[in-house]
């Protein structure tokens, strides 16, 4: 018998496939920037904790998104998992942000 509180697999592809797609774009453009750009307001040390962060949250993402696929898009997360990588997306924007208003601010920074 069918488990009515599961949601049907086409429901969880239409909104968990391309969130996932999402999270991959966004930690991918986070870990660019973390590794191509000296941040001073972060300091060496902020910068290497916040890119693990963003390298551990891409793995994450890496192995829903696989086991999501591997079972017919029948594996959904809890919410708790998805409210943490937003809350890093968020602060990873708003690094990104800051950057790069002080590096306007400051052209010689841009060089």
């Amino acid at each position: 018998m069918l488990n009515p509180n599961r949601p049907e697999p086409e429901f969880l592809k239409s909104l968990l496939e391309p969130l996932l797609e999402d999270f991959q774009y966004w930690f991918g453009r986070s870990r660019s920037l973390l590794e191509t750009e000296s941040i001073p307001f972060l300091g060496v040390e902020g910068q290497a904790q916040l890119l693990r962060r963003v390298q551990q949250a891409i793995e994450e993402v890496n192995t829903a998104k696989m086991l999501f696929q591997a079972t017919g898009s029948q594996v959904g997360l809890e919410m708790e998992v998805l409210v943490t990588w937003h809350k890093l997306l968020t602060e990873c924007w708003q690094v990104a942000m800051r950057f790069r208003t002080e590096r306007s601010a400051s052209p010689e920074l841009g060089k």
